[in-house]
């Protein structure tokens, strides 16, 4: 199941360079924050510390109830970023995923 999300999460954070409306960056901040906390509860389980907290950090930048203006530029830099960081998990750690 980890792997399943963070390969969505994947594609719908690479999914914000393209230019879409503005409906889909509200969809992906709700996806990121369940997909994020979901991904912190799991790694919790696993007693992994390290992930819970860079999980959690990541569910509250993405959270749709108080918004973090960065600005178009500085979004796009941080959604490659942590699509990078999230594809990393799954190809150099694939025996951890369930």
């Amino acid at each position: 199941m980890d792997k399943l999300i963070k390969l969505t999460l994947f594609i719908i954070l690479l999914g914000c360079l393209l230019p879409l409306p503005y409906g889909y960056f509200q969809f992906v901040r709700f996806a990121a924050m369940f997909g994020f906390s979901y991904l912190a509860y799991s790694a919790s389980s696993q007693k992994n510390k390290n992930e819970v907290f860079i999980y959690i950090a990541l569910a509250l930048l993405f959270q749709p109830f108080i918004k973090i203006a960065l600005g178009r530029t500085i979004w796009n830099i941080v959604d490659v970023v942590v699509s990078i960081g999230l594809l990393s998990t799954i190809v150099l750690n694939p025996k951890k995923q369930k």
